[in-house]
């Protein structure tokens, strides 16, 4: 017998970090038991929420943009619509989000989304309190429904939120707030419902998540995690140099579950520039950082972040940076030019490089990370990795699955292999993804 359709249509838009996704994972399932089933159209959604990230100005903008569009929709709506901003920007913005925009009925920080029911109600009702901003992370975590839907095998979960650091291009301390760790047994009781449900792969997620203070710390919360049944695969985000103990690098060569792919953001190559973003690391201690984690685990897979034209960057300080990603090679990695936030000490620090130089500092350092990326992905042709499929290709009779070291992997293979991990021998490699061929006991 069928289940009926949802009663009531909701749209989430989310942006910026996986944070977010498994933030909008989680509304979706505090709102369930209200009637509202996910649409992937806004048009003639009962209630859209936009997820929202704070980090860059730009995504800051395009809420703005969106929420413009949004108006036109609700007002051709019979019935109207009711629109929420949640995430960092409401957190960061709220007053200003409902002065900006009257079309607003709710604006939820990220510590207040398990509130939707009850603020939507009020709206509702007579769109009375409509800013809710300020919530304990653990009171968070508590109120969420503890069963959740996965919508495949690989599937985000939060054990860490807010960051101590203080990077001074950074708004996350004062949107998400400190560091706060959810206790190790609430994280493996979700872990476990979610390996009954079929999940076989988790990502653990955190501002600085391997800064997590539970009893063992990440490395002890991976050792755990790593004995539940039907979960093999675990990987980790986003970290910070400094909390990257040798606990945490012993586990990466120790625990099989962990997969040799480590997301550890540098930010600079410079030393003066590091210093000026608070970052409490030089580029020489990453360096040997990068080196202990590869005489663990010879075969892991870098990647990093970078910012380029921080405040007070000269040529010498970006050629600082060209010189660190040649010597470490990355796998992958995420590249930024700076946007002035607001609020953050480095909005008000002199020497703003000029647009036109970060640009092409920004270009220069792409090309670079690009070339390191395509050389990974080629090096793998002639390997056989474990693939995970979880899902179905855009070509008749394919699937996609993920390698151990995050590739996308393109095979031709039955259905049935969904949700399993099956070697596959690597064919060629491009630059965002991997082609290969089923090992013949698995075809």
């Amino acid at each position: 017998m069928s289940e009926p359709a949802p009663a009531k249509r909701l749209y989430i838009k989310t942006y910026g970090c996986q944070m977010n996704v498994y933030d909008s994972e989680r509304m979706a399932d505090v709102l369930a038991p209200l009637g509202y089933g996910v649409t992937d159209d806004p048009t003639g959604a009962d209630l859209v929420v936009l997820n929202t990230c704070h980090i860059r100005e730009k995504a800051t903008e395009k809420v703005y943009s969106e929420l413009g569009q949004l108006k036109r929709l609700k007002q051709e709506k019979p019935g109207g619509m009711t629109i929420a901003v949640a995430g960092c920007v409401a957190q960061a913005e709220g007053e200003e989000i409902m002065r900006r925009q009257p079309a607003v009925d709710l604006v939820v920080g990220p510590q207040a989304y398990h509130q939707l029911p009850e603020l939507i109600a009020r709206a509702h009702r007579a769109r009375g309190e409509r800013l809710s901003a300020d919530f304990a992370p653990d009171e968070k975590f508590d109120a969420l429904p503890a069963v959740r839907n996965p919508a495949g095998v690989s599937a985000f979960l939060t054990v860490q939120e807010g960051c101590d650091k203080f990077c001074t291009f950074c708004v996350v301390p004062y949107t998400r707030g400190g560091e706060w760790s959810r206790p190790a047994e609430a994280i493996e009781a979700e872990a476990r419902a979610l390996a009954e449900k079929g999940v076989r792969e988790v990502t653990l997620l955190g501002q600085n998540v391997n800064a997590y203070q539970g009893v063992g710390g990440l490395a002890g919360l991976v050792r755990r995690l790593a004995t539940i049944p039907g979960l093999d695969r675990i990987r980790y985000t986003t970290s910070h140099p400094r909390d990257m103990d040798d606990a945490l690098i012993a586990a990466h060569g120790e625990v099989e579950a962990l997969m040799p792919y480590l997301h550890l953001p540098v930010q600079a190559g410079s030393d003066k520039v590091l210093k000026a973003m608070n970052r409490a690391h030089t580029a020489e201690s990453y360096l040997r950082l990068i080196e202990r984690i590869r005489a663990a685990r010879p075969d892991i897979a870098i990647s990093g972040d970078f910012i380029v034209g921080f405040p007070g960057e000269r040529d010498a300080d970006f050629e600082a940076t060209l010189q660190l990603v040649r010597e470490v090679g990355y796998a992958s990695a995420f590249s930024f030019k700076y946007s002035r936030r607001p609020g953050t000490p480095a909005a008000a620090m002199m020497g703003q490089v000029a647009p036109e130089v970060a640009d092409e500092r920004l270009r220069r350092l792409q090309a670079l990370l690009d070339e390191q990326q395509q050389a990974f992905n080629a090096a793998q042709a002639g390997r056989t990795l474990p693939v995970l499929f979880e899902k179905t290709g855009r070509h008749a009779g394919q699937l996609v699955g993920k390698s151990p070291y995050l590739q996308a992997v393109h095979v031709t293979a039955p259905d049935r292999l969904l949700g399993r991990i099956v070697p596959v021998t690597i064919e060629r490699g491009a630059k965002n993804s991997l082609a290969g061929i089923l090992e013949l006991e698995a075809a």
